[in-house]
């Protein structure tokens, strides 16, 4: 039903004389090929890049959205949360909750944010010791 009601609502608004009117709509004379949009959303800034050829037809298509722009922050609070619950090389009941809970503030737009149930999402933890080397793993729903 959604999907029926946006195919109507897009044709109303594409034939709609307030939008098309040639003194509010300017219509193309050529064939762009480069356009960049940006909006600020919920997640963040939204950037879409989009390059096209002779003819209109996308080529490149790049897209910056809000959790690409928070991985910084997200990997710091992650970070923050691993050390508070790993001491001594111990790790304290609670650190894959914890951890999880570090990146969810942050509203990741990720298939698993979308497509699990709460508290099912599967999280894998890898604890390095400062070679690189796995000392231990931590797993929760995973297969």
């Amino acid at each position: 039903i959604e999907l029926l009601y946006a195919a109507e609502r897009i044709v109303e608004l594409a034939t709609d004389p307030e939008i098309t009117d040639p003194r509010v709509r300017n219509i193309p004379t050529e064939t762009p090929d480069e356009g960049v949009g940006i909006v600020e959303a919920p997640r963040g800034t939204l950037t879409h890049h989009y390059i096209t050829d002779e003819k209109g037809i996308m080529q490149k298509c790049n897209l910056i959205v809000g959790t690409t722009n928070n991985y910084a922050p997200i990997s710091i609070s992650i970070k923050k949360a691993a050390q508070a619950f790993i001491k001594a090389g111990q790790i304290s009941e609670g650190l894959l909750n914890r951890v999880e809970m570090a990146f969810r503030s942050y509203d990741p737009c990720l298939g698993c944010a979308t497509h699990t149930l709460p508290g099912q999402m599967p999280l894998e933890v890898l604890v390095r010791d400062a070679d690189g080397n796995v000392v231990e793993r931590l797993t929760q729903f995973v297969e």
